[in-house]
């Protein structure tokens, strides 16, 4: 689809679109890594991951800040009617991007070894070498996103992410499958898995290429007068570095924290590396489903700069605070149900997706308590963009830096502790982002006292979320046990050998679980958006600003 002709957009009306788009690429990635993590082994998975937090955080470094600088500077200057400006902004926003990413690349592709060392794991050389090409390929595409969001065109960045995860779906799985089977080691299958990033990466680039051209052909003329080219890049520069650097904090901290976690399992507790890698995947598979909730703050962190800035650069401040609070309005009613179902049903979740671990009852207590430090990862990214959005570019890093140094320092004691062990990993999590997370608040509440109430923002939500979360976990405990026992007399009704057999009472046990799972998500669902509505959690405002919200207003009977 070509983003050919510009279009009015309002701010949830980029953020729908995003949304719709996340929420396919989502489906897509749990279809590639869920069954990924079952083709391959804990230790498998171990080294996929090593070179994947590797690969995030030159990728950070090189495209962390610039996208949302671009996006600011463009929607400030299209708001404005300087098309000009816009198209040097970008001209020199692509050369700055393109600098960054062959470096990047050059320290993948010539330094595997040194970077698989450093990581404690030797076995990722492979799968570093596979995302290298990721790394240069991903520079000028999000140069391009950033251009997209920054005219409120969020089409073209959710197609090309669609493309993205399905060539990694595609490729990915397939190539992993093959090598498995092909008896080959099971590090080159992590390779062939992360392989299907970098092809993905090339061919979404390439799409979003094919949407600037046919965006630029489309575009009116302009006589404005753009600034120097110094000015611009001074510009970037100074919305840029603090980004990047208050990013590149978070990265290089799960980097470090790798590193520590595999050198307390091994020098602390006596473990090999090969022990050490297995213990590692078990935690991996827990980080990949915490993960989940804060990918869906992604529309709300790309629309929320430059719907602000555009407000801010026609010096409509209330419209500017309006958006601001509804932002994080509607993150409290997306993260609290999320974190709070994972808190949940932790265990069941990681016995339905993943029954290949070996350590499930481990994995289960750690997903629950990864539930709780994923909100405050979601109202971290959201905070730090509203802060960006009122010029407050720095703040997020100084509180970022202040939380990602007690997890190091509560992963390196939790660790090395016998009776917590990798435990401690989840638990300097919650730690790091709960106190940023507060930091941001308390920030946010200061800089911008007429527009925030956190009873407002915080009280329902919190309400539905702990009432939901009540009722999941109470009718899968129960349903589990039942259908368990159910199932066990039908089978031994039918073949007394059957339910004696070890992987008969496996499958009966994970098909129990499964169909536990689903009911309590299910009702859970129902429970949720029922107290919403009963409560007013959404206000005729928040929904004035979405696509069609006064018509939705009307149906859901919000005055």
């Amino acid at each position: 689809m070509s983003a050919s002709t510009p279009k009015k957009n309002s701010f949830f009306g980029g953020a729908a679109i995003l949304t719709a788009g996340i929420v396919v690429v989502k489906l897509i990635g749990a279809l590639y890594k869920i069954p990924l993590g079952n083709i391959l082994s804990d230790a498998g998975f171990a080294d996929f991951n090593s070179a994947y937090n590797i690969y995030a955080l030159l990728i950070i470094i090189s495209t962390g800040g610039l996208p949302v600088a671009l996006s600011k500077m463009v929607s400030e200057a299209n708001a404005q009617g300087r098309v000009n400006q816009v198209n040097k902004v970008f001209r020199l926003a692509v050369c700055a991007f393109c600098i960054l990413g062959t470096i990047s690349f050059l320290i993948m592709a010539v330094f595997p070894t040194p970077l698989a060392a450093f990581m404690g794991n030797s076995r990722s050389y492979w799968s570093i070498l596979a995302l290298a090409p990721a790394v240069f390929f991903i520079c000028p595409m999000s140069a391009l996103r950033g251009y997209f969001q920054g005219h409120s065109l969020m089409t073209p960045t959710a197609i090309s992410q669609i493309i993205e995860a399905m060539c990694k779906l595609v490729i990915g799985l397939a190539l992993s499958s093959m090598i498995m089977k092909a008896g080959q080691d099971e590090s080159l299958a992590a390779a062939g898995a992360i392989l299907g990033v970098s092809v993905g990466v090339l061919l979404a680039m390439l799409y979003m290429y094919w949407c600037y051209r046919g965006h630029q052909r489309h575009q009116k003329k302009s006589r404005d007068v753009p600034d120097e080219s110094r000015e611009i890049l001074s510009t970037l520069a100074k919305l840029a570095i603090p980004i990047t650097i208050g990013s590149s904090i978070i990265a290089a901290t799960n980097i470090l924290d790798e590193a520590i976690l595999m050198d307390r399992l091994q020098e602390a507790l006596g473990m090999t590396e090969d022990a050490a890698r297995t213990l590692k995947g078990v935690y991996n598979k827990t980080m990949t489903l915490y993960n989940l909730p804060s990918s869906f703050m992604v529309p709300l962190t790309s629309s929320v700069i430059p719907a602000v800035s555009a407000a801010r650069a026609l010096k409509n401040y209330k419209q500017g605070a309006l958006i601001s609070e509804t932002t994080l309005r509607t993150t409290a009613l997306l993260a609290l149900p999320a974190g709070v179902g994972l808190f949940a049903l932790g265990e069941p979740i990681i016995r339905l997706l993943y029954p290949s671990t070996e350590d499930v009852a481990l994995a289960g207590w750690m997903l629950s308590v990864l539930g709780i430090a994923s909100i405050a990862v979601c109202f971290m990214l959201v905070s730090n963009s509203i802060m960006q959005a009122h010029k407050l570019v720095t703040l997020p890093m100084v509180t970022t830096l202040i939380g990602c140094i007690l997890k190091l320092i509560v992963g390196y004691v939790l660790i090395g502790n016998p009776s917590v062990g990798i435990k401690g990993g989840a638990i300097s999590t919650v730690a790091c982002f709960g106190i940023i997370a507060l930091l941001d608040l308390v920030i946010i509440k200061l800089a911008l006292p007429r527009s925030l109430s956190y009873i407002r923002v915080f009280a329902k939500p919190v309400a539905a979320s702990a009432a939901m979360g009540a009722s999941a976990w109470a009718i899968c405990g129960l349903l589990s046990g039942v259908l368990v026992k159910v199932g066990a007399f039908q089978m031994k009704g039918k073949d007394d050998q059957a339910i004696l057999d070890a992987a008969g009472r496996a499958m009966l046990s994970w098909k129990g679980n499964a169909l536990a799972v689903m009911v309590a998500i299910g009702v859970a669902v129902v429970v949720y958006f029922a107290l919403v509505l009963l409560t007013k959690a959404i206000s005729k405002e928040d929904l004035s600003l979405m696509p069609k919200g006064d018509k939705i207003a009307r149906l859901l009977h919000i005055h």
